[in-house]
């Protein structure tokens, strides 16, 4: 006897792309998908588990993009995070001698848009 295949529920919606409405179909496992979240740049985590040797900022600070915000050895190696974007230190959440995770925040800038 053959298998039985999964049925999935699928269900129609209308798209417009350049004015020309189009069917189109959407199955359960892409409604039920996450939704993107766009990353905030001004949230530094750490990229990589390690520790953290020194952090050259304070909370209110005004920084620039490319400066220097802390020190986070892995792997034997020192790394140099610096800051992705101009803005204002609003929390340092990692003193030195913490021990980090990957993907936990470190510390949070209030950034400036650039028109």
């Amino acid at each position: 006897m053959p298998k039985k295949e999964k049925e999935e529920k699928i269900r129609y919606n209308s798209l417009v792309v350049d004015g020309v409405k189009y069917k189109t179909l959407l199955t359960q496992k892409f409604i039920n998908r996450p939704i993107f979240k766009e990353k905030d740049p001004g949230m530094v985590k750490a990229f990589i588990p390690g520790t953290i040797l020194k952090v050259r900022v304070k909370k209110g600070k005004r920084v620039k993009e490319g400066d220097l915000l802390l020190i986070l050895e892995a792997m034997k190696m020192r790394n140099v995070v610096a800051s992705p974007v101009d803005g204002v230190i609003r929390k340092v959440l990692a003193k030195a001698g913490d021990r980090v995770s990957k993907n936990q925040l470190m510390i949070e800038i209030d950034h400036e848009f650039k028109s």
